[in-house]
């Protein structure tokens, strides 16, 4: 029972911030609904599915497949440890994921599987120098914090974190496989622009941004 009401609750949160985007205030969380972890695509097939795609249809994911793939990105899967279904050098898990849509930026707590609002901007069109980046549905942005590394010298730091963004990014890849949604990841970003337009601090260095949405329909 409290699972059923949980899951109305976050679906109701959700589908509020959907069809009142103006309503929140800054930094306003919204509850995910519970993620699917059963089911899905056998691992070969998706994985001889995997590919890169840079045209998107301007359809909207569902609140669920928004839920599933974050969790497929980088929620816990050991609640008893707070791991993740992604793996990070020293367990530092310094890797944010930031997801920018047309209602705004958000902040992914994987914990809390929640996400909270950063930005009523949409700023799709920053998160990439590519065009499709600006009509995608979700742009995802991984950013490091070194400032959780703090034992490890610069250039240790930059090889975690993007060796840290990659395993994300490839769970984002096979998820989208199993899901039938095109996912394309991506490094040319101007990252000082980005940078400051979310409001980084410093120690805050964007690796690498993904774009996710479902396939453009062919002619």
């Amino acid at each position: 029972m409290k699972k059923i009401m949980y899951g109305f609750l976050a679906t109701f949160l959700l589908m509020s911030a959907s069809i009142f985007p103006g309503s929140l205030a800054a930094q306003d969380v919204i509850l995910l609904v519970p993620p699917q972890t059963d089911g899905g695509m056998p691992l070969m097939k998706a994985l001889k599915n995997r590919q890169t795609s840079r045209e998107f249809a301007g359809k909207d994911l569902t609140n669920q497949q928004l839920s599933n793939l974050l969790w497929a990105a980088c929620g816990i899967n050991r609640p008893d440890v707070k791991k993740r279904t992604a793996p990070s050098a020293m367990n530092y898990q310094e890797t944010d994921v930031y997801v920018s849509t047309a209602k705004g930026l958000f902040l992914y707590n994987a914990e809390k599987h929640s996400l909270t609002e950063i930005l009523k901007d949409d700023i799709r069109d920053k998160t990439g120098k590519q065009e499709f980046v600006k009509t995608a549905p979700v742009n995802l942005i991984f950013v490091a914090d070194y400032a959780k590394m703090a034992k490890a010298d610069e250039k240790t730091k930059e090889g975690y974190a993007m060796a840290d963004a990659a395993f994300i990014s490839e769970n984002v890849y096979l998820f989208c496989a199993s899901e039938g949604l095109a996912t394309g990841v991506r490094a040319w970003i101007d990252k000082d622009v980005l940078g400051k337009v979310m409001k980084l601090k410093p120690n805050q260095h964007i690796i690498l941004g993904q774009a996710v949405g479902f396939p453009a329909e062919k002619n």
